[in-house]
């Protein structure tokens, strides 16, 4: 097996020591699309399965040599962008990817954590609206994240709407905090509403879902799927982490993203 039977997906997050968010969450997803995980650490955090209680961003100088090291030694097929840490790191990794324009961008604009703390303020929603938006393949708000980046819609579709005006090519606003009976996916592209994907709602919530759902995107496209398909496929395999998870702190449950591994064994 060469080098370019494995596609490599350069991941840009914070590291959360529970293991159910952040960086290794990322690693786990990618790897189970299939793919070798680059990971750029972006921030430190303190954090429980309950909430995150701080955080310390990375220096941008050191995301500029993490990244660059591993991208002028390995092809990269696909980006992703996690928790950024300050709006820095959001400049550092704009001058990153506008020197790679013809690798796809996952963004996971990770604004709150799941507990309620803040993880990004007005100024660096800013900068990641102007800097990282216009270059993302795909976006992957919750409708929350969705309102905060949007804050001009007064619907969902006009959030999706203002997201693709910002130059996302495709956004998929999950629904997990509305109150539906699903689940209910929407997909915008192309100045319109593209698709929405109901799936059954699972009786807890989860600490790592969106990273999930992003990073499985982001090794799908690496594969060389199409968006569509692979914002599908994405989905599936997230909602089986979700519906296989497990509570092993005293928090959210936590996505078992290895799943398959103990079905195949089984």
């Amino acid at each position: 097996m060469t080098q370019h039977d494995i596609p490599v997906v350069m991941t840009f997050a914070g590291n959360d020591p529970t293991g159910g968010a952040g960086i290794q969450a990322d690693i786990e997803a990618i790897a189970s699309m299939g793919c070798q995980a680059a990971p750029v650490i972006t921030a430190l955090t303190v954090q429980d399965t309950r909430n995150v209680i701080r955080f310390e961003p990375v220096s941008s100088l050191l995301i500029i040599e993490q990244a660059r090291a591993v991208l002028e030694d390995m092809p990269i097929a696909c980006f992703k962008l996690g928790m950024l840490g300050s709006v820095e790191n959001v400049e550092a990794i704009h001058t990153i990817l506008t020197d790679y324009p013809d690798i796809p961008v996952v963004t996971d604009p990770i604004l709150r954590a799941g507990g309620g703390s803040e993880l990004a303020d007005e100024e660096l929603i800013d900068a990641m609206t102007e800097l990282l938006l216009p270059l993302t393949t795909v976006l992957t708000p919750n409708s929350q994240e969705a309102r905060r980046l949007a804050p001009e819609a007064d619907t969902l579709d006009a959030c999706g709407q203002e997201l693709l005006s910002a130059g996302c090519e495709l956004v998929l606003i999950t629904g997990t905090h509305e109150n539906t009976a699903t689940v209910d996916n929407t997909l915008y592209g192309n100045m319109r509403k593209l698709e929405t994907f109901s799936w059954e709602r699972l009786p807890y919530s989860y600490h790592g879902s969106g990273c999930t759902l992003a990073s499985s995107i982001a090794g799908l496209l690496g594969q060389g799927l199409e968006p569509f398909t692979a914002i599908h496929e994405a989905q599936e395999y997230t909602w089986e982490a979700l519906k296989n998870g497990y509570r092993i702190g005293m928090g959210q449950h936590l996505p078992n993203r290895l799943f398959w591994a103990r079905a195949e064994e089984e």
